[in-house]
């Protein structure tokens, strides 16, 4: 067991990390929903979703960088800004996916959401490890 953990601490820090950043993405996202934003106007929707992300990237960045990836870059400005690039692509991944599901196909945008979400995480983890926080 100790084996496995050591082998897949990296990932598993990760859907940590992750679920965190979802659960601070979703508590954003539907605290706009249900107080200022109206989740069943498209643009209204997208807004609380463009809300949820700036705040999820912010916490996400600095949890990746000390706990996930364990990052000792020295040019910090080089990896935010593809950090957030990184998330530039999967917020469009995000935002599109809530369009298709929510708006296209009306379906409830909660689950939209949710679904939206595990791609996203998914998506991340990848662009992370392979682009981001790339071991030299």
């Amino acid at each position: 067991m100790k084996s496995y953990l050591e082998k897949y601490a990296e990932v598993l820090r990760y859907l940590v990390v992750g679920g965190l950043t979802t659960v601070v993405s979703l508590v954003i996202f539907y605290g706009c929903v249900f107080t200022v934003l109206d989740g069943r106007n498209a643009v209204q929707l997208q807004i609380a979703n463009i809300i949820s992300w700036i705040g999820a990237v912010a916490f996400a960045y600095v949890t990746n960088r000390v706990f996930v990836f364990k990052s000792t870059e020295d040019k910090v400005l080089r990896e935010i800004c593809s950090f957030v690039l990184s998330r530039v692509v999967t917020l469009l991944t995000d935002m599109g996916t809530m369009f298709l599901l929510a708006t296209i196909l009306r379906l409830d945008h909660n689950l939209s959401k949710l679904f939206s979400m595990v791609l996203v995480m998914v998506g991340n983890y990848v662009i992370s490890k392979l682009f981001v926080f790339k071991k030299k």
